[in-house]
């Protein structure tokens, strides 16, 4: 969690989604976002979060990565530094 926006992966989404994604909440907004490229699968943020997220995603896209690895061989993910 930074900036008020929250980011989660779960554990067992890789039986829904094959591809790798994180899910963002901020306040009332909902997107899905896939990883490595922070493309938007479904749902929207404001544009400042979203710029936000995006820059997160590009300093912890190895960590997102690796975590999605652990995540889809049924391990538990590692937590990601937020954004400061």
């Amino acid at each position: 969690m930074f900036y008020g926006i929250l980011v989660s992966m779960y554990a067992l989404d890789i039986e829904k989604h094959h591809a790798p994604l994180i899910h963002v909440r901020y306040n009332e907004f909902r997107i899905v976002l896939g990883i490595p490229d922070g493309e938007v699968l479904d749902g929207s943020l404001p544009s400042r979060q979203m710029k936000l997220v995006q820059a997160w995603i590009e300093i912890h896209r190895d960590e997102l990565m690796a975590d999605w690895t652990l995540a889809a061989s049924g391990q538990t993910p590692y937590k990601i530094d937020p954004l400061r």
